[in-house]
């Protein structure tokens, strides 16, 4: 089982009388599915040898986005089709960040400052590539939204993989005569007024607590370029599908602490953090975000409408290039049934369910040499 779940199921109910009251009902959901994640709670899947009829339960994971037990498969799978839209041209990894004295404003509505961050961001980044000064054209762009540092701090930003060129009003594929994108201070400037006229308009009472020197403030904006795509691709897709941590990171609890390990991005050393039980479980719960709200998000050639426009960019580009059109990626091939331990047979699928397991029904049953993935 996982070590965050392992943490929730000993220290959640202590958590929940102490803070449930002031706690978001969807940090509360998060903490209840994680915490049932891969139990008998959730019912499961019997799978039986058809020689010697041997059994092994599967049990349900509980597909909760920010569980980290959850979602591996998924990551590899919106990886492949990532890498299946991207064109033959250099990208590049765009991201906007907000100042510190406008974190806490966000945390505390995340749905609609999250939101903001996103439509402020987004647009800066597509007006700017559409302005004549620096290359006019539509680029292909893929948001993805992290709300935390390593250290589990919160810490608002999105990451944007973005072609190295668009699609210019005349049909034509134009691209920047420069190394860079867009000048970054253009972005930040952008980014900021933006941000600030929507902050304005759809939280009054928040705009007026922020300092009036951050809008008179550089924003951080980073840009490079990230060659074909791809690595950017990998690096992004590890946090499609969790949230914050992964069970990995987290290396002792000792039921007062809980010890994680991350590498330290400025120096490349590996910090090994102990914070209290609590103090850990609240800088994981405040990176659970509000339900239904969308973590990626396409623009530009990339927007879901414009898969055929895409298409035909993809097939222009090859010809100019002289290079072949990549092959459609492969299908996806099921997960194989696991291995009866005994048998070394192929085990077949029998009764499933969604209801609570009794322990009687799991005790005499062993677990296969190969256990079969958790059903979601």
């Amino acid at each position: 089982m996982g070590a965050l779940a392992e943490i929730l199921r000993r220290h959640g109910p202590a958590y929940r009388a102490r803070f449930g009251d002031d706690m978001p009902w969807d940090q509360l959901r998060a903490m209840r599915a994680i915490e049932r994640c891969r139990t008998p709670a959730l019912g499961g899947q019997r799978w039986e040898c058809p020689g010697c009829a041997h059994a092994h339960w599967a049990l349900h994971s509980c597909g909760n986005r920010h569980c980290p037990a959850c979602g591996g498969d998924d990551a590899q799978a919106w990886l492949r089709r990532q890498e299946a839209l991207l064109l033959p041209v250099r990208y590049h990894l765009s991201t906007f960040t907000v100042p510190e004295e406008l974190r806490g404003a966000i945390r505390s509505h995340p749905r609609e400052g999250l939101a903001i961050l996103y439509a402020a961001s987004s647009s800066a980044l597509l007006d700017a590539c559409a302005n004549p000064r620096w290359f006019g054209a539509r680029p292909g762009v893929t948001g993805v939204l992290h709300t935390n540092t390593r250290a589990l701090i919160y810490h608002p930003h999105v990451h944007y993989i973005v072609t190295g060129g668009g699609l210019a009003p005349d049909g034509t594929w134009r691209e920047p005569d420069r190394k860079f994108l867009v000048p970054v201070g253009v972005l930040s400037k952008l980014f900021r007024n933006r941000f600030r006229d929507a902050l304005r308009q759809r939280l009054p009472e928040v705009f007026a607590s922020i300092p009036a020197q951050t809008w008179t403030r550089y924003w951080m904006v980073h840009s490079k370029p990230v060659g074909d795509g791809k690595n950017a691709l990998r690096y992004l897709s590890r946090y499609i599908y969790r949230v914050a941590i992964a069970d990995s990171a987290i290396d002792a609890h000792d039921g007062g602490t809980v010890a994680f390990r991350y590498r330290n991005s400025d120096t490349k050393k590996v910090c090994r953090p102990v914070l209290p039980v609590m103090e850990f479980i609240r800088r994981f719960l405040q990176h659970v975000l509000p339900s239904g709200f969308v973590k990626v998000r396409h623009y530009g050639l990339h927007h879901p409408s414009r898969k055929s426009m895409l298409s035909l960019v993809r097939a222009m580009l090859c010809l100019r290039k002289g290079i072949p059109l990549p092959s459609a990626p492969e299908p996806e091939e099921p997960l194989p049934p696991p291995l009866c331990p005994r048998c070394a047979i192929p085990m077949e699928p029998r009764e499933r369910t969604w209801r609570p397991l009794p322990a009687a029904a799991l005790s005499p049953l062993m677990a296969c040499a190969r256990g079969p993935p958790p059903a979601s």
